[in-house]
């Protein structure tokens, strides 16, 4: 059968291609806040656009995955999305360029920007998952973000061999809630300055959640500085009657050899050896051991090594000598608690946030940044924290609703699914009796979620 043979016109009606923004929009009046946030901080002179719609402006486009200053051109004649975000005007590419570097140029700028983030969490109830021993994560990882072949600001060689940017991320939760998200340029070391990161992520994530935290960290972070930062920080949260903080970070080796620990699990006759396969054979040793900071401080920790012996390769190949392959946790967790399985498979999910990181640079489109100056890409970043919270609420939400479009079962809905879904969604505004009606089509599988969570965010409160 041959398609049908359409006539192509042009209707006088406005029709949006983005009616998500309407989520987006009424998600940061009622929760984030940002015209409280922003403006009496950061007042502008005179008839100009206030900094909290240039921020708005922004958001807006991040939340349909485009991060370059011309995609805002689309939308100066398109009625919808100045009326959705609530803009008195949407700003050309160059006054959002513009402004953007001289907010950013700002004192307390984007910590203004990491407030209004948390208040979005906070005030919209974001559902966070703890983990099965009763601990909220907190997993704080550096990720690259390539940027060659250009002149900004910052750009320089990481260690993934590229020239660009080491941005460091904190999420929260299993769903991933982004509660830091900081760039930095790209030779910078893992744990350099981590500590003052961690001095603004535990905070935020201690407001958000009463449940005791636990604090994931790669063997780039293996750090007695950190340790007695987090020490210190845990603490003074007992102290408060609140829950203390923990932490689990994968043991960097250096100068120190493994060799003894494979010996030691070798030696033990009586230890139990647990059959993977033939000729793989994996041990667990549980240990206390004391590390000393630079200004003489112990501090002590729980070691936990998993030796694993192969023999016998996969396919059957007998090897001359066996192969040791040794991976060593450090953790305050209470052995009694939580014994070494279970400190193995807690940092084997620390892993997920590599999902979180490629959702940041391909689905809200930064891998490389728009701007030449490195303030100006660094506030743009924390704005992508907030416009990815804003989807991450989205698709939460319709995880747990069953009048949302219908997909496979999961834990959280990537953010490209959001915006394919949720955002980019066909609707015809319409004017009529002084109000502003936005119609979707009869088919449209996401009306009845939307209709429903625009209404449930409309409520005061």
């Amino acid at each position: 059968m041959d398609p049908v043979n359409f006539r192509i016109e042009r209707t006088q009606r406005v029709l949006t291609g983005q009616a998500g923004l309407a989520l987006v929009g009424r998600a940061l009046k009622r929760f984030a806040r940002v015209e409280q946030h922003i403006d009496p901080k950061f007042p502008v002179r005179g008839a100009a656009l206030p900094n909290s719609d240039i921020l708005t402006s922004y958001l807006g486009l991040l939340c349909q995955g485009k991060s370059d200053f011309e995609a805002i051109e689309s939308y100066r004649s398109e009625p919808f999305f100045a009326a959705s975000l609530g803009l008195r005007s949407v700003p050309s590419c160059s006054r959002l360029r513009q402004r953007l570097n001289e907010f950013a140029a700002e004192d307390g700028a984007l910590e203004a920007i990491d407030e209004f983030n948390v208040d979005l969490l906070a005030r919209s109830r974001a559902p966070i998952e703890a983990l099965d021993t009763g601990h909220v994560a907190l997993d704080i990882d550096v990720f690259t973000m390539d940027n060659s072949n250009t002149r900004k600001e910052g750009v320089s060689r990481t260690y993934a061999g590229f020239d660009g940017y080491s941005p460091i991320a904190a999420y929260l939760g299993e769903q991933g809630w982004c509660v830091g998200l900081e760039l930095r340029e790209g030779s910078v070391h893992s744990a350099a300055e981590t500590d003052y990161v961690l001095e603004r992520a535990l905070p935020r994530a201690a407001r958000l959640t009463d449940e005791p935290l636990l604090v994931r960290m790669d063997s780039g972070f293996d750090s007695a500085a950190l340790y007695s930062f987090m020490n210190a920080f845990s603490e003074k949260r007992q102290a408060t009657g609140v829950a203390p903080v923990e932490y689990l970070v994968k043991w960097n080796p250096r100068k120190e050899g493994v060799g003894a620990l494979i010996e030691a699990a070798l030696a033990d006759e009586d230890r139990i050896w647990c059959i993977l396969r033939k000729g793989k054979r994996m041990a667990l040793l549980d240990e206390c051991i004391t590390r000393r900071t630079r200004d003489g401080q112990n501090i002590e920790l729980r070691r936990v090594s998993r030796v694993v012996e192969r023999t016998i390769e996969p396919g059957g190949q007998y090897l001359l000598m066996p192969d040791y392959e040794v991976e060593v946790f450090l953790a305050t967790l209470d052995a009694a608690d939580v014994p070494a399985w279970k400190v193995v498979r807690l940092y084997e999910g620390h892993g997920i946030h590599e999902q979180f990181h490629s959702e940041i640079k391909t689905d809200l489109d930064l891998e490389r940044l728009p701007s030449r100056r490195f303030r100006t890409n660094d506030a743009v970043l924390t704005l992508a924290a907030v416009a990815y919270n804003l989807l991450r609420l989205i698709g939460q939400n319709a995880l747990l609703a069953e009048d949302a479009p219908v997909r496979h079962r999961a834990k959280r809905r990537r953010l490209r699914t959001v915006i394919q879904e949720m955002i980019t969604v066909a609707a015809m505004l319409v004017s009529h009796a002084r109000q502003k009606v936005l119609s979707f089509g009869y088919h449209c599988p996401a009306y009845a979620y939307f209709e429903r969570l625009y209404r449930e965010w409309s409520v005061p409160g």
